[in-house]
């Protein structure tokens, strides 16, 4: 009988302390509301996983990116485009941050991230507070994810709640940034197909995409619409004249390749639906936004011009869609890691 009641007592000590670590609660099952790549037992990602062991984490991510958006605006836009291009390759699980290593091979160095992707100061800083106020408790996958939200909502955009509780990838694959990630090229058949490869579709595709609302890109981006768009050594004929010849000002034929310009000239500071307007008016800066509207596919064309008219419609989209890239294929559970250093492995 004593031994019995001993037994209840540290069980329920067990299930209180589990559940105050993990207020998401327990799937004793194949997989979680929001997947998560664990064996036999799963943790789901809950808005409120730190509430009791971090529940200042999001105080901390925001007062460094209001700092650091302050000193340089073009900050929001890379760290949402780090979460995308983080997602998009095995998972949100923070592969990215990865440096080389003896076990490492960089996804930094992947054609659509080397000297392309900014922002991991910012997460090393945010990172570097938490293990202050935290120690080994909030996931590098979780900064990002939280960093692009914070980067959202301080540029103008929509708020939402974000499903925590990743953890963090002891692996990187510099194949998989190679192959996953759009290209700025891209058709809008391989635009749904990248898309949809990480289940993701037509919706997600136009709502996202909205993102370039804020942020700048490489004239190496879009040079090729500028000066040889089917081969043919011509520009694209869906650029409007006095756009195409003012690109064609500051982007020349030959070099100039990283010179910028801004994704969304007529508000670039600002997250709005300008991104869109400009779309309907043949500028729209890089290929994979012009064939939003000019692809063969009805859906993406009438959804540009549902979000060009109605900027809350395309606010809410975005939360949604946001919400479902962060939920691509996270490490919950006991898998994976919470990394000290989001640069390495622990």
């Amino acid at each position: 009988m004593f031994f019995n009641k001993v037994i209840l007592v540290v069980t329920a000590f067990l299930l209180v302390t589990l559940s105050q670590a993990h207020p998401a609660g327990f799937n004793f099952g194949w997989g979680s509301h929001y997947g998560g790549r664990t064996r036999g037992m799963s943790f789901g990602l809950s808005p409120q996983f730190y509430q009791f062991s971090c529940p200042q984490a999001n105080d901390i991510v925001m007062s460094v990116l209001e700092k650091a958006i302050a000193k340089d605006i073009r900050t929001a836009a890379s760290l949402l485009r780090l979460h995308f291009h983080d997602c998009f390759v095995q998972g949100c699980d923070a592969s990215i941050l990865l440096d080389n290593s003896a076990t490492i091979v960089s996804e930094k160095n992947g054609g659509p991230n080397k000297n392309s992707v900014r922002g991991y100061d910012v997460i090393d800083e945010i990172k570097s507070k938490l293990e202050q106020a935290c120690p080994r408790t909030v996931s590098c996958a979780d900064i990002v994810a939280l960093a692009a939200r914070g980067s959202t909502v301080l540029s103008g955009g929509p708020n939402w709640e974000l499903p925590l509780g990743r953890r963090d990838s002891k692996t990187a694959s510099l194949r998989g940034s190679n192959k996953n990630i759009p290209p700025p090229n891209a058709t809008i058949e391989g635009l749904l197909t990248f898309f949809k490869r990480q289940g993701l579709d037509e919706v997600d595709l136009v709502a996202l995409s909205g993102a370039h609302t804020i942020g700048v890109a490489r004239c190496a981006t879009f040079k090729q619409r500028l000066y040889n768009q089917n081969g043919n050594n011509q520009p694209d004929e869906n650029l409007e004249k006095t756009f195409y010849f003012g690109l064609k000002t500051m982007c020349p034929k030959s070099g100039g390749d990283n010179i910028i310009s801004p994704l969304d000239f007529g508000s670039p500071r600002m997250f709005d639906n300008t991104y869109y307007k400009l779309l309907l008016r043949g500028k729209g800066l890089l290929n994979s936004d012009e064939v939003l509207l000019t692809g063969n596919v009805k859906e993406t064309h009438e959804l540009v011009k549902k979000y060009a008219q109605d900027e809350s419609l395309f606010f809410e989209q975005f939360a949604l869609s946001m919400i479902k890239l962060g939920n691509i294929r996270p490490i919950t559970g006991f898998n994976g890691e919470v990394r000290k250093n989001c640069r390495r492995v622990n």
